[in-house]
């Protein structure tokens, strides 16, 4: 006997559960709540998922993407800062999906603050990211837990191309070259404002990533960080200016450059993460 299937919110539930809860949206949360059926299934389709995963999410609201994932994933962590939220998903859940609520956990806590996930180890994150926190809450999860094997996160659009930018892009930067560390990433898709409730201001984009082995080198990964950090804090400026701070000098800077293969007049967006990796290796 197969367990019924999870039935999916539409825009009046999501509305009639935060009028009951009392909830009002808020900027400061990055709350932004799904209310499109079509929508969750989408992300889940687009996630690529196993029956056997187990999914981290983080911002579940009040449960839209929560409903589909489990019914198709083996285990949920729901990882919630909003306590009133937190408190009222697993009822959700038991309305919504009697059959599968048993597979949801719920963490209340601040996704950027935890340091382990309750259960067995997660192989996924499919998000609905808060905008205002989303690549470090996306970065700290990547460090922290090396079971992702794989994700697929909704953020807001400019976020998206960031995360998914290819050397020499204008858009490369900082956010480019840390997940690329981690993981292959690329856009998987736009997302129209109207699937929201309240409708935000910006338009949004659907990052999937896959794990794969950060580039070989003995520098550690704080290092290499640091000369990314360093490199895009003054865009405009060479590699050699950028890196003088960092390196002691201008020409300790140089010198580590010229070891590294890398021509000093070039600047940081050229620069992949295996070159950067190189670089962080000859810096003093």
């Amino acid at each position: 006997m197969t367990s019924a299937g999870p039935t999916l919110l539409g825009p009046a539930d999501v509305r009639a559960l935060a009028s009951r809860l009392g909830v009002r949206p808020t900027k400061h949360r990055g709350q932004n709540f799904v209310i499109d059926a079509n929508t969750v299934r989408r992300i889940v389709r687009e996630a690529a998922l196993r029956p056997d995963d187990v999914v981290v999410e983080v911002g579940p609201g009040l449960g839209s993407l929560t409903l589909a994932l489990v019914g198709a994933v083996s285990h949920v962590v729901a990882i919630e800062i909003d306590p009133v939220l937190a408190a009222a998903l697993p009822e959700t859940l038991a309305t919504y999906a009697a059959d599968l609520a048993g597979r949801c956990e719920v963490l209340a806590a601040d996704a950027l603050r935890i340091e382990a996930v309750p259960g067995p180890p997660p192989t996924a994150l499919v998000a609905n990211l808060p905008y205002n926190v989303s690549v470090p809450v996306l970065l700290h999860l990547l460090a922290l837990l090396p079971s992702l094997e794989k994700g697929l996160v909704m953020v807001q659009s400019e976020v998206a191309d960031r995360l998914a930018a290819a050397p020499g892009s204008k858009v490369y930067g900082v956010p480019s070259v840390k997940a690329a560390w981690y993981a292959d990433v690329r856009r998987a898709g736009a997302i129209g404002r109207n699937v929201f409730w309240p409708a935000p201001n910006v338009d949004s984009g659907l990052v999937s990533w896959r794990r794969r082995e950060p580039p070989s080198t003995t520098a550690t990964r704080e290092k290499v960080f640091a000369v990314v950090d360093a490199a895009f804090a003054h865009r405009r400026k060479a590699l050699r200016g950028a890196l003088r701070d960092l390196a002691g000098s201008s020409e300790a800077a140089q010198g580590a450059l010229g070891e590294a293969g890398i021509d000093p007049l070039t600047r940081g967006e050229s620069l992949t993460v295996q070159e950067f990796a190189r670089l962080a290796e000859a810096l003093p």
